[in-house]
């Protein structure tokens, strides 16, 4: 059960429909008696539903020169958190298709031709071009491993890349199609980032075997486990992609 008064994060899973339902009436009711914290939520709900509405056009047009993604990342530098944090999958299935010539239908349906593209976009958007900011940073009250419990209970231990060099950095939680997702960065002294990033099937239980792919300059290594689904993304043609290609159990 969530606590009162809810927290920013609680307020997103509120307005995203990832709440139970006596957390969601909990809420109702907080809301009901705070009239300006509800009309922020009320706020974040119109964004969310414009993107979707405009996400659904997308999905039915040719390429738009408006999802250039030197156009989106133009337009969010100019947009408030509260735009990042509702439309993070929104903006990971646009920019797919701006970036690598894709259907975005194709992107959030996840075929089997392209498996864990989404966590290659998460990549790109997170860890080197900085479009969406940490939900936690190492260094913050708990652990990173702790961080990632609360909302994965099931799901496979962070992978120990210390031996490497790398460390957990920082954490982002995203909201998919398919389910609540994370992704970790690792960074090691140099700077040199590598991400772990996990989230559900989906509706069809789309599991994945063991595999490894390269698209745009990045490396997957992707498998399933424990009912998630997991990546590790890192740049191709590096010492990082070779150790993780190297690496049998993360």
């Amino acid at each position: 059960m969530i606590s009162m008064p809810p927290s920013e994060r609680d307020l997103h899973a509120f307005v995203d429909h990832q709440l139970g339902e006596e957390d969601r009436r909990l809420v109702e009711t907080f809301l009901a008696s705070n009239p300006e914290i509800s009309a922020q939520v009320r706020a974040w709900q119109q964004d969310a539903q414009q993107l979707r509405a405009a996400l659904s056009g997308a999905l039915q047009q040719p390429a738009n020169p408006h999802l250039d993604p030197v156009q989106i990342r133009r337009r969010l530098k100019s947009q408030t958190r509260r735009h990042l944090a509702s439309a993070a999958v929104l903006l990971i299935a646009v920019s797919i298709g701006g970036v690598s010539g894709w259907q975005a239908r194709e992107m959030t349906l996840l075929s089997a031709a392209q498996p864990m593209a989404d966590a290659m976009q998460a990549y790109r958007l997170i860890a080197q071009q900085g479009i969406l900011p940490a939900d936690y940073k190492a260094g913050d009250d708990g652990d990173m491993q702790g961080w990632l419990d609360r909302y994965f209970t099931q799901a496979n231990r962070l992978p120990d890349l210390s031996g490497a060099g790398f460390k957990p950095a920082s954490g982002r939680l995203l909201s998919t199609e398919q389910g609540p997702a994370a992704m970790v960065v690792y960074e090691d002294s140099r700077g040199q980032k590598i991400s772990f990033y996990v989230r559900p099937p989906g509706p069809k239980n789309y599991l994945l075997p063991r595999g490894s792919r390269s698209d745009g300059g990045l490396q997957a290594e992707y498998w399933s486990g424990g009912g998630y689904n997991y990546a590790m993304v890192s740049p191709a043609d590096t010492p990082a992609a070779q150790m993780l290609r190297h690496t049998v159990n993360f």
